[in-house]
């Protein structure tokens, strides 16, 4: 393997270790409460709009209703359990029940204290009118209050709420098997409460979703506010501690929402042939054991046009599984890498090739042991091309030593020697690198669609030792800390020793030696922060590396030898067709190049058959 090849190698492999090193870099697991978390991130995001009881007064407000306690309804389906709080209509606790967090209990995405789904009423005095604030009649309430819905049962829940004049009139709707609910808002009379002018309502999820994953750092990496403005996608992802950032923004408004790592909550737009306004509003706090924790909202503003008006919203509070919110249409909100290039290959390519060996193979380590091989085949073209290229630049190898011997004390005149000794043979220096730059966007997209893959969480491959693929996989935890990493995976240590057995087998210039070891370690200590089931992937893909190599050493009859080259047709490449033209353009003006770089032949033009 030549100098430059190498080189190309240690690039790329940097440049894919420092991406996923920052998207990955201090994924501790956390051991705080999760309540504990989940209040202090409650506390701050919710503000001062949602505990203030005077602006009701202030406003001139009376509700016609009397003051009546809270009342609370428990909903049961197939997949969450929730509560709907009479204040404001809103969602108090959704548990889904087949999903268990870090710490063993159900999923529970709302944080508590918080009220979500909420309707805020701006009054013509410029106070807000919260949910705390609308205590809502329930008119159709089960006696028992608890609401049970299996398969396609269905079951609308109605609520009124007088403000003054005007009446809000609310219902939501639960379905049996599916985490979609139905919503409609209808506001009446409301041109007394409301500003003259530029009247609306807002509706949406103030206090983001409970984190359910060991490390907060990592869940929060993934961790944004979204919104689906005129069929793009708009997204706000906070980076700065303390500091807050918001995305303000009107057109067509399809859907608006906030997800961590593998759940979300959308709310799609009803009416999106409508025009409105979004608001995605977001922080980022610390947490304890050097954790991080960002909080979303996402508002969706209801332009008020006076009279009765009504408006429908659809809400997705579920898994971010592809197949489910593409259903949905929200397949956008899934992360898989860069629109226009990584992309297309991760979601038509990538996932559906896994998700058909899964169906066969029910275990998720050995699906992607075979899915490794799978994409070792596919990969076997781009892979030959480059040890092809390798083969050359070791035929050329002892040329290469003797030039380096002449040209020992000027290495300019070095680099025109190789020059000329690589188009002499044909030989493309780079050409080694070219089928490494290929992969890229391959493993950029199997990076994302292993990584945020739902099915991935909480699967077990190998009991007491890699019980969940989707996190690292720890065994030897560090006294100390380098650059941010306090300890190793059991994978990217395995993973890293074979890459030091095919870094052995194919480096043979011993000015190259320490790259032997150099490269191994890096990529070790880089990979020991991502998931247990992508390092297996590498490993298994170094696995099958090695054995190649043996079978181009060991057991291929094919070498290459200098008058092999010489009898090889001889493709001139971009860098030998850079050259010639600088040659011609030199000789042509009267000069020459510092070198004299032979061409490649051209081939003589067919003479036109003659005819008949």
């Amino acid at each position: 393997m030549d100098r430059n090849t190498l080189i190309g190698m240690v690039l790329i492999s940097i440049i894919i270790g420092v991406w996923m090193l920052y998207t990955a870099i201090e994924q501790r697991p956390q051991v705080e409460h999760p309540q504990n978390s989940a209040q202090h991130a409650t506390s701050r995001a919710t503000g001062p709009a949602d505990t203030g009881h005077s602006s009701q007064q202030a406003a001139g407000i009376s509700p016609a209703q009397p003051a009546v306690p809270e009342q609370r309804i428990r909903v049961v389906t197939e997949n969450y359990r929730a509560t709907i709080s009479s204040l404001g209509m809103t969602i108090t606790r959704w548990e889904l029940r087949h999903y268990k967090a870090w710490y063993g209990e159900p999923v529970q995405l709302v944080y508590p204290g918080a009220r979500e789904l909420g309707m805020t009423f701006t009054t013509r005095s410029g106070e807000k009118l919260t949910p705390r604030q609308q205590q809502f009649e329930l008119v159709n309430a089960p006696a028992s209050g608890t609401i049970e819905l299996r398969g396609d049962s269905s079951y609308t829940l109605r609520g009124r709420f007088r403000m003054g004049a005007a009446t809000v009139e609310r219902t939501i709707t639960f379905h049996g098997k599916t985490y979609l609910l139905d919503t409609r808002i209808t506001v009446e009379a409301a041109d007394s409460l409301l500003p003259l002018t530029r009247r609306w309502y807002d509706v949406g999820w103030s206090s983001g979703l409970k984190y359910q994953e060991a490390s907060s750092v990592e869940e929060s990496n993934h961790s944004t506010a979204f919104a689906s403005l005129n069929g793009s996608l708009d997204e706000l992802d906070v980076s700065d501690y303390n500091k807050p950032a918001s995305v303000h923004q009107s057109g067509t408004v399809e859907y608006i929402g906030t997800k961590t790592k593998y759940f979300m909550v959308a709310i799609l737009n009803g009416r999106p042939d409508r025009q409105g306004e979004y608001f995605l509003e977001g922080v980022m706090y610390g947490a304890p054991n050097n954790g991080r924790i960002k909080v979303y909202s996402a508002t969706y503003r209801v332009p008020y046009r006076g009279g009765r008006q009504s408006d429908s919203f659809a809400v997705y509070l579920g898994p971010l599984d592809y197949d489910i919110v593409k259903h949905y249409g929200l397949q956008a909100t899934v992360n898989f890498g860069w629109r226009w290039i990584v992309r297309p290959i991760g979601e038509y390519f990538m996932l559906p090739i896994f998700k058909a060996i899964h169906a066969l193979i029910p275990n998720y380590g050995i699906a992607i042991i075979v899915f490794s091989v799978l994409m070792k085949i596919l990969l076997l073209p781009l892979s030959r091309g480059q040890m092809q290229a390798a083969l050359k630049m070791k035929a050329l190898q002892p040329e290469i030593a003797k030039l380096r011997k002449k040209y020992a004390d000027d290495p300019m005149a070095l680099q025109r020697a190789q020059m000329q000794l690589f188009t002499e043979y044909g030989v493309n220096p780079m050409g080694g690198c070219l089928p490494l730059l290929l992969q890229l966007p391959i493993l950029y997209a199997l990076y994302a669609v292993l990584a945020t893959n739902i099915a991935m969480r909480q699967a077990a491959f190998i009991p007491g030792w890699i019980d969940d693929l989707s996190i690292p996989d720890h065994v030897i935890h560090l006294p100390f800390s380098i650059f941010g990493i306090e300890a190793l995976s059991g994978m990217a240590l395995i993973m890293g020793a074979t890459l030091f057995i095919q870094q052995k087998m194919t480096i043979t210039d011993p000015n190259q030696k320490a790259l032997v070891y150099v490269m191994p370690i890096m990529l070790t200590l880089m990979f020991s922060y991502l998931p247990s089931g992508l390092n297996l992937y590498y490993l298994v893909f170094n696995v099958l590396g090695i054995l190649q190599q043996v079978w181009m050493t060991k057991f291929s009859k094919r070498t290459l030898t200098l008058a092999d080259l010489k009898r090889m047709p001889k493709k001139e490449g971009w860098l030998q067709k850079r050259l010639r033209i600088a040659q011609e353009l030199a000789e042509s003006q009267g000069r020459t190049l510092p070198m004299n770089l032979p061409t490649t032949p051209k081939t003589p033009p067919k003479r036109p058959k003659k005819r008949r």
